[in-house]
């Protein structure tokens, strides 16, 4: 059998940091994690119902959390610049509210500042955000696919693979479909490369995004 690993967890402490920057006693770790998976749940929530646009795109790349004892310090960082909340102050604040809300933590501040992404399409969640809203409208799956790797090299990676799997298009067994372009060179600790795994419900079942992206090598 194939031994498969996450490309992020392999690298990290190489060309890999950490999406989440804190210290916990043993005892009180697994509490922090899921306070992180709620404040990361909140923000796309919000962000879901709130959004501007018409397309669907909730456009989130990555969200970083940094704890200290007295503040947590979040910074989401956005694709494109009309969704949701750039530029509005109010908007910040309503969503710190909303996040505050959900966690109730009396003697820690929440601080939530926000990033603009330069190459939105060079990032692998809002890359398989895109194609499971093409998957969601019917689009062929090799149409969408082939899409996303062409938005892809206008970003400069070196290369991409996407991966689908799930009842694609409907068909009664279950397959999996991927297609590569450029090299993704998954065993070398030293090339710096992105991960995401996305989840889509779609009318036939849940289909399953992944998508791997070369960015450079040390």
């Amino acid at each position: 059998m194939g031994q498969k690993i996450n490309p992020l967890g392999f690298r990290l402490g190489t060309t890999q940091s950490h999406h989440s920057f804190w210290f916990a006693q043993p005892q009180n770790y697994s509490a922090g994690i899921q306070e992180d998976e709620k404040i990361r749940n909140c923000i796309k929530d919000y962000v879901q119902k709130n959004k501007r646009t018409s397309s669907g795109f909730e456009g989130i790349a990555r969200i970083q959390i940094k704890k200290r004892i007295d503040l947590i310090q979040v910074i989401i960082h956005i694709g494109f610049p009309n969704l949701l909340i750039e530029g509005r102050t109010r908007g910040i604040e309503e969503l710190q509210v909303n996040v505050q809300k959900e966690f109730y933590s009396v003697n820690r501040r929440l601080n939530i500042a926000i990033t603009r992404v330069e190459k939105p399409y060079g990032q692998p969640n809002i890359l398989a955000e895109y194609i499971a809203l093409q998957l969601k409208n019917r689009v062929s799956f090799r149409k969408a696919m082939k899409k996303a790797i062409e938005l892809t090299e206008q970003t400069d990676t070196k290369g991409i693979q996407v991966q689908i799997a799930g009842r694609i298009d409907g068909k009664e067994i279950a397959r999996v479909e991927w297609i590569r372009e450029g090299r993704v060179p998954l065993q070398t600790i030293r090339a710096k490369i992105d991960h995401c795994s996305y989840t889509t419900r779609t009318i036939y079942g849940v289909l399953g995004i992944k998508i791997w992206i070369f960015v450079d090598e040390k």
